[in-house]
């Protein structure tokens, strides 16, 4: 019997049954980290894409929350310069996915299922997931996360409309760095497919960050206890649900939850 929304948020929040192993993407060839379940076979995987000068370390926790959860998550710390390239930040992203399924990862050789592949992002990497979702060969994803999420180069609202794979997209409602009707929200209204777009009360463009950083000195906004609780829940529930089919979850991601509205929906883009 599924549980109710405020339960599962609740569950979602607080780390799931699995040890978690840490391992250096670096050793493969791309500078990042990834998480991994301690054992499995043919694990869902995710590539997550940092913010505007952020390095893979602000979001730890956030990978390892999904690790618990029997979710493989990457992450690049490529493209941190102040002027990133897009395009090659959403590539990276797609690298990341194809390692990962393709070398035998940990000490007990875990594998990763190439048929169950999802990508996610903060600011401009939640951008630069939405242009490598669009891409065309190698690794498919099955569905794409963002948290204050920003415009692109080439845009990932033209991007966002040649998707048809779910989407959940997080804004902040005192974001100052990437205000979300031209940033999130834009993207949300643009997808092609089943879309939803909640809003986080109370936080800030680096609400999802984790630790102290110098960027902060430039950027408005600091890590929120609150945010990041809120996206290690939400993204937890998403995953497992479009990435394993467990339907446990729906309850969550269709209810509006305190803190984090649902404000925008739709099933999918009417024809062209």
């Amino acid at each position: 019997m599924a549980g109710k929304p405020r339960q599962l948020l609740e569950e979602l929040s607080h780390d799931g049954p699995h040890d978690v192993l840490r391992g250096d993407l670096a050793l493969v060839g791309l500078p990042g980290v990834v998480f991994t379940p301690r054992s499995g076979l043919g694990l869902p995987a995710v590539a997550f894409g940092h913010g505007w000068l952020q390095p893979a370390r602000r979001y730890l926790g956030l990978l390892r929350h999904l690790a618990s959860w029997g979710v493989v998550a990457a992450a690049p710390d490529t493209q941190r310069g102040p002027v990133p390239s897009h395009r090659l930040f959403a590539a990276d992203l797609r690298d990341t996915l194809e390692m990962v399924t393709t070398v035998r990862l940990g000490p007990s050789g875990i594998s990763v299922d190439p048929e169950r592949l999802g990508l996610a992002g903060h600011s401009v990497g939640g951008g630069a997931a939405v242009l490598a979702a669009a891409q065309e060969g190698g690794p498919a994803a099955r569905c794409v996360a963002t948290v204050a999420a920003t415009q692109t180069l080439p845009p990932a609202t033209d991007a966002a409309g040649r998707l048809d794979v779910p989407g959940l997209h997080l804004v902040a409602d005192d974001d100052l760095v990437a205000p979300a009707v031209a940033n999130g929200e834009a993207i949300a209204s643009a997808w092609g497919g089943p879309v939803r777009l909640r809003t986080l009360a109370k936080s800030s463009h680096l609400g999802v960050t984790e630790g102290g950083h110098w960027s902060q000195l430039l950027l408005h906004g600091k890590p929120h206890r609150g945010t990041q609780r809120l996206v290690r829940a939400l993204f937890t529930a998403f995953f497992l649900t479009h990435l394993t089919g467990t339907d446990a979850y729906l309850p969550l991601l269709e209810a509006d939850v305190k803190g984090a509205p649902i404000t925008f929906e739709r099933e999918r883009q009417a024809s062209r």
